[in-house]
């Protein structure tokens, strides 16, 4: 019996080490991050080898959806809102499906990402958007998969996909021009109440130039419909460090009203510090 257990033990060693053994996937993953425009874009995908078998229309049949790779489902994500074929994709993460056939490819952005394959009951309702691309000829093999970025430009790059001797390309749009617009526009336009209110409270905070604080936050304030309560507190400190009491009592008061009608119990009490402290209470 004893022959037994230790013979079994020895076994169970003899799979531990062979455990820890690593060998390479048949079909490695691989992460490629491109900056398009302004557009940050990262795909993740495994690739498959050819190994001496046909691929298209037998590995991977003619017009059944394909998971676009190996390995779980291949993704797509984009920092910003992006289109292909004029349809949207927002902002977020895609698996990415296709359904090859000899002359087109269907290529789908689908929404549920996470798995390992295509999924078994198919969602119309999570396809984000759908493209027919064009099959072009290689005049070489690609024994690996491949999927690049081609073609780049300041608002576009072309999602390739090469395997066996087929090249398939999708073009997407990303919102470069509209992006250094708006911020052509907001420079030009001068600072934003944000940016006013930020450097006033860096100021106030970093014990430099009260006056300069005081002349944002005024500046701030003027442009801002209705202020928020904290903001009406960062203003009455500016206020009372500049020496203007009277005016930081004034404001604090409106703070106080402000927080109390949204039950911050926290601004309550530092305005009502505040308000003793400078002899209004």
């Amino acid at each position: 019996m004893k022959k037994i257990i230790l013979f079994l033990a020895v076994l169970a060693m003899t799979f531990s080490v062979d455990a820890q053994i690593q060998t390479p996937q048949p079909s490695p993953f691989a992460k490629m991050e491109q900056k398009v425009g302004l557009t940050d874009v990262t795909l993740e995908y495994s690739r498959p080898n050819m190994r001496g078998r046909t691929i298209f229309g037998d590995l991977v049949p003619y017009d059944k959806v394909w998971r676009t790779g190996a390995n779980a489902r291949t993704k797509i994500t984009f920092s910003d809102d992006v289109t292909v074929d004029g349809q949207t994709l927002k902002a977020g993460t895609y698996a990415i499906f296709t359904k090859p056939s000899e002359k087109t490819w269907d290529v789908y952005f689908y929404t549920d990402y996470e798995g390992g394959g295509t999924p078994q009951n198919w969602d119309e309702s999570k396809v984000a958007a759908k493209v027919t691309a064009d099959v072009y000829p290689l005049p070489m093999k690609i024994e690996t998969f491949t999927m690049t970025f081609d073609d780049l430009t300041s608002n576009s790059a072309v999602l390739g996909m090469l395997w066996e001797d087929a090249y398939v390309g999708v073009k997407i749009d990303v919102p470069t021009d509209k992006m250094v617009t708006a911020a052509i526009e907001k420079t030009l336009n001068g600072p934003s109440a944000g940016d006013y209110y930020a450097s006033a409270v860096y100021y106030l905070q970093e014990g430099k130039d009260i006056k300069q604080a005081k002349t944002w936050i005024d500046k701030a304030m003027s442009m801002i419909e209705k202020p928020g309560f904290w903001q009406l507190r960062q203003q009455s400190l500016i206020y009372a460090k500049a020496g203007d009491k009277k005016g930081a009592i004034e404001i604090a008061k409106k703070s106080l009203a402000a927080s109390e009608a949204a039950g911050n119990d926290d601004y309550i009490k530092m305005n009502k510090e505040s308000l003793k402290e400078w002899g209004a209470m």
